[in-house]
């Protein structure tokens, strides 16, 4: 049986450093750049770009996006987005 979005995300989230979530939530900044360091697109931890650039960065990095253009990803991964990076972390581990 496939993961939900919540297990995807959550999987994610551990995979990252970061703290899994009970409700089903969207990834914060913080969760995006930890990715963001995970899959080697360069950000400023300083001044955090915003999260349509960092999801676009996120999925170039993975092949997923053929640039890192953020009007391509102004709304929340998509599952099969989800289980792209989900299977990038799995591989990088």
């Amino acid at each position: 049986m496939s993961q939900t979005v919540t297990e995807l995300r959550n999987e994610i989230r551990q995979a990252v450093g970061r703290h899994e979530r009970i409700e089903s939530t969207a990834f914060t900044k913080e969760a995006l750049a930890a990715l963001c360091t995970a899959v080697n697109y360069d950000i400023d931890p300083n001044n955090l770009p915003s999260k349509p650039q960092m999801r676009a960065g996120i999925l170039l990095k993975i092949g997923e996006l053929d640039d890192d253009n953020p009007e391509q990803t102004s709304n929340a991964f998509r599952k099969a987005e989800l289980e792209a990076i989900a299977a990038t972390l799995r591989d990088n581990e």
